[in-house]
């Protein structure tokens, strides 16, 4: 129950997001860092799913194909090193605050997808079609013996 936290998290990055274009541009920067911080914690939030179980039919199809679940996985890597690389390094040579905070909702992005990609990891074991029936085979011939 507690993923559902998620999409409360989730309207409040947006909210964050739209509010500069409602305002002139002002205080964009801080807008966008705090719409990184609250996405953050709304995908990490979204880790605390069940991975037994998949949310749609798109879901289930890559979860269970070994080659497309294999791509998503390195998509997620990226996805989640990458705007923790981009922000520890913005943190390092940020000329400003503004520059820097940015880089620190970069960061907590990235933490909140490294927990989105630890679900994915055991969605993909759980759901893979070679392995479910690997285990199937496995089962008829322990009960066979």
């Amino acid at each position: 129950w507690l993923s559902y936290l998620q999409y409360p998290a989730m309207l409040v990055a947006l909210y964050y997001v739209a509010s500069p274009f409602f305002t002139g541009l002002g205080g964009l920067l801080e807008a966008l860092n705090n719409a990184l911080l609250y996405a953050g914690v709304g995908i990490g939030m979204s880790s605390l799913q069940d991975p037994t179980r998949t949310q749609n039919e798109v879901s289930r199809k890559v979860w269970e194909d070994p080659r497309k679940g294999y791509w998503m996985l390195w998509l997620l890597t990226v996805q989640a090193l990458l705007p923790i690389l981009l922000g520890l390094a913005g943190t390092a040579l940020a000329a400003s605050t503004a520059l820097s905070q940015l880089s620190l909702g970069l960061v907590a992005f990235g933490l909140g997808m490294i927990g989105l990609l630890k679900t994915a990891i055991e969605m993909r074991e759980h759901h893979r079609r070679d392995r479910r029936v690997a285990a199937q085979d496995t089962t008829v011939l322990e009960k066979a013996a």
